[in-house]
């Protein structure tokens, strides 16, 4: 083989390697930049399709990745948090906002292309920086820089008249308008990234390897490759996931081809269109200025057929036999991991979600003890087993998210781990409690009104400090830390006073020495939940939870 033949191909190799770890870098960057942004974005979604649009095009062109949007989007479906309507809104809009990457490496054929190789310098010089906000605007700028230099490298392949007569006599040997879309969707597919493969056909067109009017039906089979992506995520995800998952497919496959066709029959005159926009010497330019109109044009049109199609697939993907844990996860999905920052919020609610369900348990084990009431005895190992199933679940999204997140968010992330346990820990004590009740039930035996109107002052307490605990847990409100660690106090000397109270009322023949072991478990169990709650309170100054009231 040719020397030059080998070094040029070596180029071309390299070329494209250093623009995917470039994209691959501006979009880590982008998502750690406005990560905890794009959650308030998606706050704001309503019954409203060209806001949502607005949203999904805004937080892609940020972002500069349509899957990862995509992604997160069929996290929200999944989780219940946006409806399907919404979410397409939203997905429509991610495949207009993914174009800008295209334009971005357009800009390689201008002749002050070169300087732009210096954003690679500024960004790495950047990520040296301690502050984590300059590091990731580094990371951004050193990822563009690396899209133009991976742009040159290829360019300069290209000049290889070897390379460059291969690929004229390839794609003229197969210049049929529809094949090369196909080529363009398996492409896409197989790297994973529309914008990848369009800054590619943009290097080739620019250098000559390829015609303009055969790279703009590639680019046109990449747009729609590119929600492949979208269908695999939606594997294993809730029914609805996998609905708005497949009609934005559908969709995307209707415009496709529908364009496609337009495009095969009016091939010379949209081929020229392009030109004339983007000036009849930048082929580059028109590659990227036709995925922008194309997409700004057809996906609007789009909007009119969500609701049909929505009702369509609900027909066609049914839902299936629901399982007792169906709808028990509420706010966590895996998909959600694309943004550290949102997945960290999303926690944090599915923790509430699974602290509520204790205290739900806690109450009704509190009151078979008070009122020897068994009526909610099945209700309760029911939600004992949900909370058992949020706690795995929970506890292995952290160990995905915890490699996931910025310095910042470590000690957040960390805390969760124990508040997790802390919550679970309560839920246990309920059903200790619980099987006291049923014990005495069973013997035959009773506390005396006297005892019970102990517990159920220590219960007063409790509750308190189920009220406070999530509130400052919730919203921060490390000022009622000093309540929450008082009424603690309060539990503890409790729990010493009552056990006293208990061995005297025993001598005075006012209650009898076979429920020593009952009354002192349950008071113990009852102090220990206090204890838990207060590690879920402590849990925003000490990510471990334990009491620092001194330093407060």
């Amino acid at each position: 083989m040719d020397r030059d033949l080998l070094k040029a191909i070596i180029y071309l190799l390299v070329g494209v390697a250093v623009l995917l770890i470039g994209m691959r870098m501006m979009t880590s960057g982008f998502k750690k930049t406005i990560g905890r942004r794009v959650r308030g974005f998606f706050r704001r979604t309503q019954d409203k399709p060209f806001l949502n649009m607005g949203i999904g095009t805004v937080v892609t062109a940020a972002i500069q990745s349509s899957d990862a949007t995509n992604a997160m989007v069929v996290g929200f479906i999944n989780t219940g948090a946006m409806t399907i309507y919404q979410g397409l809104c939203i997905m429509l809009g991610a495949f207009i906002g993914t174009t800008v990457t295209g334009v971005i490496a357009s800009f390689s054929s201008l002749s002050i292309s070169v300087y732009f190789l210096l954003f690679t310098v500024i960004g790495v010089v950047m990520m040296f920086f301690n502050k984590e906000f300059v590091q990731n605007i580094g990371e951004v700028l050193a990822g563009l820089g690396l899209l133009f230099f991976g742009m040159a490298v290829m360019k300069d392949s290209f000049k290889n008249d070897h390379i460059t007569a291969f690929c004229q006599h390839l794609f003229g040997s197969i210049n049929f308008g529809p094949l090369l879309f196909i080529i363009g969707i398996l492409v896409t597919a197989i790297l994973d990234s529309s914008s990848a493969v369009t800054s590619i056909v943009i290097a080739m067109v620019g250098s000559g390897a390829l015609e303009l009017s055969a790279g703009l039906f590639i680019v046109l089979g990449a747009t729609l490759g590119t929600v492949v992506t979208t269908l695999l995520i939606s594997i294993g995800g809730h029914v609805n996931g996998k609905r708005a998952a497949w009609i934005a497919f559908s969709l995307r496959a209707l415009t496709s081809v529908v364009m496609c066709f337009i495009l095969t029959i009016l091939r010379t005159p949209i081929t020229n269109i392009m030109l004339n926009l983007a000036g009849v010497t930048s082929g580059e330019l028109a590659v990227a200025l036709f995925t922008v109109i194309y997409n700004i044009i057809f996906m609007p049109l789009l909007l009119p057929l969500l609701k049909p199609s929505i009702n369509l697939f609900s027909k066609i993907i049914k839902e299936k036999e629901t399982d007792e844990m169906d709808g028990v996860v509420k706010y966590i999905e895996d998909k959600m991991l694309e943004f550290p920052h949102i997945a960290t919020a999303q926690v944090q609610q599915e923790l509430i979600n699974m602290y509520m369900l204790s205290l739900d348990n806690y109450k009704r084990s509190i009151n078979m003890i008070l009122t020897k009431n068994f009526e909610e005895e099945k209700t309760l190992l029911e939600v004992e087993n949900q909370i058992d199933h949020l706690n795995e679940r929970i506890t292995a999204f952290l160990i995905n998210l915890s490699s996931r997140v910025q310095p910042s968010q470590e000690r957040k992330a960390g805390s969760y781990f124990h508040v997790v346990n802390d919550i679970e820990r309560v839920a246990d004590h309920a059903i200790n409690m619980y099987l006291i009740a049923k014990e005495l039930e069973e013997k035959d035996l009773a506390f005396s009104d006297l005892a019970k109107a102990e517990i159920n002052s220590l219960n007063v307490i409790i509750l308190k400090m189920f009220d406070l605990a999530r509130d400052v847990f919730e919203y921060k409100k490390q000022k009622q830390l000093k309540e929450l660690h008082e009424l603690e106090e309060t539990a503890d000397s409790y729990k010493t006073l009552f056990f006293s109270n208990h061995y005297e009322r025993i001598k005075n023949k006012e209650c009898i020495f076979e429920l020593s072991p009952f009354y002192s478990t349950l008071l113990s169990d009852l102090e220990r939940v206090s204890d838990h709650l207060n590690n879920i309170g402590f849990s925003i100054v000490n990510p471990t939870g334990v009491d620092e009231y001194a330093k407060v």
